[in-house]
């Protein structure tokens, strides 16, 4: 049995990201894959109850450091006793968001020293990288406006602007980084026309050819 593939979502509040892991989830059992769909933080019992302290309004003096170390604690779980083992067993895992949102939100957000993630990141994947990453990007003011008409914000989506704006521009730096991770996807546009995009970055992936091929 080969194993399966990795591919993650990303981006900031209001970007839809909810909507596209339906979508794609879609895309990739229709083309005969089994699927196993998660999120972070979170994704495991023990992950989950390190998303609820970190999102969760109970500890909203939280250290930056904290927050950065519970969100690998809570990655680490998850790489090795879901996504690692799924991928072995020849599933395609699809995460709504990993490691480039640590980057985004504690390193660009909070403005932690990246070598820093980049010493967890090499402790805890061990290697480990998704196949494809789809970067839902959009213009802050527009994901805001979004997000406002959904639920509560959580502590992290209580932030002000200026840190969304933060996090958008680690975003951009990471794919412009690494073009052949990561594909960006222009959130701003009507849902049918996201939806498109998206079958143009996963048909690349399906067909084994690299994403800007899918459809040059």
């Amino acid at each position: 049995m080969s194993d399966g593939k990795f591919i993650t979502l990303e981006g900031i509040e209001g970007a839809g990201k909810s909507s596209c892991m339906t979508v794609v989830e879609e895309l990739l059992r229709n083309a005969g894959h089994q699927v196993l769909v998660t999120r972070e933080p979170g994704g495991t019992p023990m992950g989950e109850d390190l998303r609820a302290l970190l999102l969760g309004h109970k500890h909203a003096g939280m250290a930056d450091d904290t927050e950065l170390l519970l969100m690998f604690a809570a990655r680490a779980e998850h790489l090795r006793n879901k996504i690692e083992p799924a991928i072995r067993g020849g599933q395609w895992v699809l995460c709504d968001r990993f490691t480039d949102a640590t980057y985004a939100y504690q390193g660009g957000g909070r403005g932690l020293d990246m070598h820093r993630i980049k010493l967890l990141e090499d402790w805890v994947q061990r290697g480990v990288k998704p196949d494809l990453t789809l970067l839902l990007d959009l213009p802050v003011a527009t994901g805001l406006e979004r997000a406002g008409k959904r639920s509560a914000p959580d502590r992290i989506e209580s932030e002000a602007a200026g840190f969304f704006q933060r996090v958008r521009d680690a975003y951009l730096v990471i794919a412009a980084n690494e073009p052949e991770r990561v594909k960006l996807i222009d959130a701003s546009r009507s849902f049918t026309e996201v939806t498109e995009q998206l079958g143009e970055q996963l048909g690349a992936l399906l067909n084994g050819l690299p994403g800007d091929a899918a459809h040059g």
